[in-house]
């Protein structure tokens, strides 16, 4: 099967060397020239512009968009609608939010085109492992893709599936990463619990690598863990600054909304935009606070 696959980033050009791999016809288009020579080197299918990406795809196009979130994604669907004909098919397997999918949804078909929207997890390690896709639109176009999402999921009847209409893909990729902030916040604090407890002088490399095998808590997050604490068990050179793709935030938005209580990933996210602060205002309040009321004694600059 052929795809266009717009983004060649290092998670698009593992997935084009993994759909390649996997027989399919890959044609690619990034906004840097070296990615587009890489994804032609690699044996696939390079070009310079959306133009020639939509002419060298024959028959029903497919074209799979891997962009920021966003205007990125309205802009590059505004500039291959005028080049697709009908029943072509869109693909949003990036990080959009949710509510933008079943937008673009309507827009998109109401023009006589296909929509999909794509959740997609694993990061760089996909083209060896395999992707975890989360699959939201009309059930046809879906069925078509069938081929594609067998090849990038870990197997054929593994790790990836038609949860919903549009909008559902991404809904649930949002929850999934939800889900990700609070496993990732837990193994944070619990590895400083470890790291803080200095007269038993405990090895974490060591107590990761316990906890992969056997372990209730033994995850791939935690075979991630243990590699880079092995690599750097001191974490010497890294700044407390933790980024967060948004996703964990609507997901808490959603629980709002939904009157479900969400505690940990809530906390989870907080935890992310406090690490940003330098200076932290919030801490030095407390500080006087205790201060005032019992004399506590305040650390100064």
């Amino acid at each position: 099967m052929q795809l266009g696959l717009i983004g060649l980033g290092k998670m698009g050009g593992n997935m084009a060397e993994r759909l390649r791999l996997g027989g399919h016809h890959v044609v690619g288009f990034d906004f840097d020239p070296g990615a587009v020579a890489r994804l032609t080197a690699s044996g696939s299918v390079g070009v310079p512009s959306l133009k020639e990406l939509v002419q060298k795809l024959e028959g029903r196009r497919a074209i799979w968009i891997m962009v920021p979130q966003g205007a990125p994604v309205d802009e590059t669907i505004a500039r291959l609608e005028p080049l697709l004909n009908p029943g072509d098919i869109l693909i949003d397997g990036g990080n959009s939010n949710y509510k933008d999918s079943m937008r673009r949804y309507k827009e998109v078909t109401a023009k006589g085109f296909q929509f999909v929207d794509a959740g997609t997890s694993g990061g760089v390690w996909g083209l060896k492992s395999g992707y975890s896709l989360m699959i939201g639109g009309d059930k046809e176009p879906v069925e078509y893709l069938r081929p594609i999402f067998e090849t990038l999921a870990p197997a054929a009847d593994k790790g990836w599936g038609h949860v919903g209409p549009a909008g559902a893909g991404h809904f649930v990729k949002m929850v999934h990463n939800g889900i990700e902030y609070g496993l990732m916040q837990a193994y944070a604090e619990g590895f400083t619990v470890l790291e803080k407890k200095e007269e038993l002088k405990l090895d974490l490399p060591q107590i990761a690598q316990i906890w992969r095998y056997g372990s209730v808590v033994r995850s791939w997050l935690l075979d991630l863990t243990a590699e880079a604490l092995a690599g750097n068990p001191t974490l010497d050179g890294l700044q407390a600054y933790v980024v967060d793709s948004g996703e964990g935030r609507w997901t808490v938005f959603e629980a709002i909304d939904l009157n479900v209580s969400a505690p940990v990933i809530t906390e989870s996210v907080i935890r992310r935009i406090r690490s940003r602060e330098e200076n932290n205002f919030t801490d030095r309040m407390l500080a006087i606070m205790r201060n005032a009321f019992g004399g506590h004694a305040v650390k100064k600059d």
